[in-house]
C-alpha cells in the first residue's frame, strides 16, 4: 500500500493526515497518510529508510527550509521562495522540493480581495511569510514584512499607526500567534484603527475563529482562517504526487 506522510515537530494536532485520511476513504483511494514527527531534520533520511513504500511527503513547521539541503533538487517556486512543504519521491527515488503553499494561499485570498485590497502587511517571516509573499507578488500586491526582530526592509510591530494601516489594507497573520491551546495570543497591533475597509487572513486554522480574527471582526473587518488554502494546497501536493 502507498504510503504519504508529513514531516514536523509536535504534529499530533495535523490538518495533513485528517484531510487525506478522509480523502482515502470518500475516494476508495489504496493508501495511508502517517505523520514523521522528528526531534531534529538530522533524522529525515530514517523516513526514507525505514519507509520504503513512502510515496510522498509534506513538510511543515520547523523544517519548511531546512529540509532543502537533504533534497536532490528544488522547483522553480520552491527554489524562488526558499520554503518547501511537499516532496516527490521520483521513480529513481530522488527527491524533488515542491511548495504549493503559494497555491493554496494564491486562489484562498483571490476570492477575498476587493477594490481597496492594494498593500499587505505579512506578520512573521518563516517559511510560511515567503510563500505568501510569492503569492502576492504574483497577484500584483504590494507587501511588507512585520516582524517582533526587525531585520532589512521589515517593519517592527511598533510602527504600525493609523496612516500605515488606511495604507495597508491586507494584514496576514503567518505567525503561529493565537493556535491552540494559546488561543487568548494574538500578534500586538492597534486594533482600534482596523475597520470594514480590512482584510485579515490568519494562517491559523485551529481554532477556526483566532482572537485576531475575532478583534478585526469587532471593528467590522473581513476575516478568514487558513483552512481553504490548507485544503487546496493539499490537492495540489497530492496532484505533484501523481504526475
Amino acid at each position: 500500500m502507498k504510503t504519504y506522510g508529513l514531516v514536523g515537530k509536535n504534529i499530533d494536532y495535523s490538518f495533513s493526515r485528517t484531510y487525506f485520511a478522509a480523502k482515502f476513504k470518500r475516494e476508495n483511494i489504496p493508501a495511508t497518510y502517517k505523520n514523521f514527527d522528528l526531534e531534529d531534520i538530522s533524522q529525515f533520511p530514517e523516513i526514507l529508510q525505514n519507509t520504503p513504500e513512502i510515496s510522498g511527503l509534506n513538510v511543515t513547521i520547523p523544517y519548511k527550509q531546512a529540509v532543502i539541503p537533504f533534497l536532490d533538487r528544488l522547483s522553480a517556486d520552491a527554489e524562488n521562495i526558499g520554503a518547501v512543504n511537499t516532496i516527490k519521491i521520483e521513480q529513481d527515488q530522488s527527491l524533488t522540493g515542491h511548495n504549493t503553499d503559494f497555491i493554496g494561499f494564491r486562489q484562498s485570498i483571490q476570492e477575498l480581495l476587493k477594490k481597496p485590497h492594494k498593500k499587505a502587511l505579512i506578520l512573521g517571516t518563516g517559511g510560511a511569510s515567503k510563500a505568501v509573499a510569492y503569492a502576492l507578488e504574483d497577484l500584483g500586491i504590494e507587501f511588507r514584512f512585520v516582524s517582533r526582530k526587525p531585520g532589512n526592509n521589515q517593519l517592527d510591530y511598533a510602527v504600525i499607526d493609523k496612516a500605515l494601516l488606511k495604507e495597508f489594507t491586507i494584514i496576514i497573520n503567518c505567525t503561529p500567534l493565537g493556535t491552540f491551546p494559546a488561543v487568548e495570543e494574538h500578534p500586538p497591533l492597534p486594533f482600534q484603527y482596523i475597520n470594514s475597509s480590512h482584510l485579515v487572513y490568519d494562517l491559523i486554522y485551529n481554532p477556526e475563529s483566532t482572537k485576531l480574527m475575532d478583534l478585526a471582526r469587532k471593528q467590522g473587518a473581513r476575516v478568514s482562517n487558513g483552512l481553504k488554502m490548507l485544503e487546496l494546497q493539499a490537492e495540489a501536493a497530492w496532484k505533484i504526487w501523481n504526475s
